[in-house]
């Protein structure tokens, strides 16, 4: 199924389930296919949607790139589903989800899963990365592209980079690789706290954190859930980033909070 976006971008998307729309947004190296094991959980009690981002999978794409765009894609999905869904977003998706709540569109309830911003216990990612990674990739050179989103966006340790290249999750990496600048731009430069922008939500929000993940994570989803007025922080014990490979661990929290 498509929608077009108000700059006429498709975006593609599934459906399953009935009941309560929910929209899922995946984060960096995500398409569609990483959240359909949420979205297939989910489906008993909600009509889930799960979409490839622009830039992804089948949905299509523009000449330049603004954060503001991929916002209105997520109205043109809302708008789909009835006019009001309920959002859950995992890493910059979440950042994004809240990012939409912020700018008023009509989003029920938002979930936002371990948002990358940098608050405590981790160094901040360089101002220019967007432009290193930027010119890597115009320069055909994808494998640093992905190692240096990896390394300084992501806080990969170095030395894990020959095994991932080696495996073959690395073609998956690379082939997203022009996308990595989109999420950068959502996170924003040094991953500041937006804590202005993230105070007008209004909408009911819960912020989760994984109790494997490394603490900086933790720090983040607790200052972010201090800044949304009336927000929900939850740890998840025995998760941690790739969370999305376990939705089974998502259902009781995830049907709860948006039922």
């Amino acid at each position: 199924m498509n929608v077009t976006s108000a700059d006429g971008t498709t975006i593609a998307f599934d459906q399953r389930g009935s009941g309560a729309p929910v929209i899922l947004v995946g984060g960096a190296f995500n398409d569609r296919t990483t959240v359909a094991g949420l979205a297939e959980v989910l489906a008993g009690g909600f009509t889930t949607i799960a979409y490839d981002r622009r830039g992804r999978g089948s949905s299509g794409d523009a000449p330049s790139y603004a954060v503001e765009r991929e916002i209105e894609d997520l109205a043109a999905l809302i708008a789909h589903a009835g006019g009001s869904a309920s959002v859950f977003g995992h890493s910059s998706g979440a950042i994004l989800a809240l990012e939409a709540a912020a700018a008023g569109l009509a989003i029920e309830k938002v979930v936002a899963y371990e948002p990358p911003y940098t608050v405590a216990d981790r160094a901040p990612a360089a101002d220019d990365l967007a432009d290193r990674v930027r010119a890597a990739i115009e320069a055909g050179d994808r494998d640093e592209a992905v190692r240096l989103f990896l390394v300084e966006g992501a806080d990969t340790p170095a030395g894990m980079i020959g095994g991932m290249r080696a495996d073959p999750v690395w073609s998956w990496f690379t082939g997203l690789a022009h996308t990595l600048p989109y999420d950068l731009a959502i996170v924003g430069p040094g991953g500041r706290l937006p804590a202005g922008r993230l105070a007008r939500i209004t909408a009911p929000a819960l912020v989760v954190d994984g109790g494997e993940s490394p603490s900086w994570f933790g720090a983040t989803a607790q200052a972010v859930a201090g800044v949304i007025p009336g927000a929900r922080h939850e740890t998840l014990a025995g998760q941690d980033h790739g969370v999305l490979q376990n939705p089974e661990s998502l259902r009781d929290l995830l049907t709860d909070f948006l039922k």
